[in-house]
């Protein structure tokens, strides 16, 4: 069952809300028509069991098939590069979500701000906050979250899925992207 409904329920995200992504092949088309996508992965990339393989590794698949920069927060950069992957960047997600509101911030390479941002894998309350911000005072910045639970601040967001649900949705779009759909 889908559900649009805020996972922690005693907070009240106001009138906008996020598009619910109800096919996987929305997050590629929006991957595919960005500019410059950015994943930020959480410090719980490195512990959630998704279909008996960790978060991360959906994450360094992700990265890889779409080319996509990654930003390591918390301790998740050691568990990036004990996998053999070097993130683009490591920052706490405070830093991240401060340099994504800042619109002279050039990005980790220096080509300029991020126009669509991608979120996994941290505390539902953290993110929650961060999204919040971000949706309040980083302009043109859209930001779309890959977790299993609906985060109504994100531009676009999951609802609330199963464990099999979730990890259907990011294999499906792993594979899409490896293909170049």
């Amino acid at each position: 069952m889908m559900k649009a409904e805020p996972w922690q329920k005693a907070e009240i995200p106001g009138p906008k809300k996020a598009l619910v992504i109800t096919k996987p092949e929305v997050v590629v088309a929006m991957i595919k028509r960005a500019k410059r996508p950015i994943l930020i992965a959480g410090s719980k990339v490195a512990e959630i069991d998704i279909a008996g393989e960790k978060l991360i590794d959906y994450v360094i698949k992700l990265a890889k098939a779409g080319k996509i920069p990654v930003v390591a927060t918390a301790h998740t950069v050691g568990e990036f590069l004990k996998r053999g992957f070097k993130p683009d960047g490591f920052m706490p997600i405070v830093d991240i979500a401060n340099r994504l509101k800042d619109p002279e911030w050039e990005g980790l390479d220096g080509n300029g701000p991020y126009d669509l941002a991608l979120f996994i894998g941290m505390q539902y309350y953290v993110e929650w906050l961060i999204l919040s911000g971000l949706k309040h005072f980083a302009g043109g910045l859209k930001t779309l979250t890959l977790d299993g639970v609906y985060h109504p601040h994100a531009s676009w967001s999951f609802p609330t899925l199963s464990i099999e649900d979730w990890a259907k949705n990011l294999r499906v779009i792993i594979e899409k992207m490896e293909a170049g759909m």
